[in-house]
């Protein structure tokens, strides 16, 4: 018996041949969403915290990308300001507070006195707040409070 073929068939089967040869595919492949701020992530912010080679006697790195949303181009030149509660202070004070810029690739990178518990949880905050981008504060979680580094991914939508 001979198969009808139904607008419906045709239409799926129109669209499947089309995402299969990729025209659909470049649409979405230089969508690179924006990251959203944290919940908690501003607490404690100091603005204009001062940019600094690192934060206190060091022996933690807090390190990570800054992009560009989009097309997920590295931004060079780009303020990331970072805070912890450490052994050497708490989070709320001026010295636990300090600022660093992204490299030519995006990459930022600032040593700092261990990351300790505090509320339960070792973390750290950072934030984007120089105004080219839409303001972001980030609030990650270290797996261990023994870790000796944290990395934390900047993704910005322009103002």
């Amino acid at each position: 018996m001979p198969k009808v073929l139904t607008r419906r068939h045709a239409l799926l089967c129109g669209a499947g041949t089309i995402a299969a040869t990729g025209l659909i595919g470049p649409l979405h492949a230089n969508s690179v969403a924006a990251t959203p701020s944290m919940r908690g992530g501003s607490n404690n912010y100091r603005p204009g915290a001062p940019i600094v080679e690192r934060i206190g006697g060091g022996g933690f790195w807090m390190s990570g990308t800054v992009r560009r949303a989009g097309d997920g181009a590295p931004l060079a030149g780009q303020r990331i300001q970072i805070w912890a509660h450490t052994t050497e202070g708490h989070e709320r004070d001026p010295q636990s507070h300090g600022a660093t810029l992204t490299d030519e690739n995006g990459v930022f990178r600032l040593e700092m006195p261990q990351i300790v518990p505090a509320f339960g949880q070792a973390h750290g905050h950072l934030a984007y707040d120089s105004g080219d981008y839409e303001t972001v504060f980030l609030r990650p979680v270290m797996r261990r409070s023994s870790d000796t580094s944290l990395t934390a991914d900047f993704v910005l939508k322009p103002a």
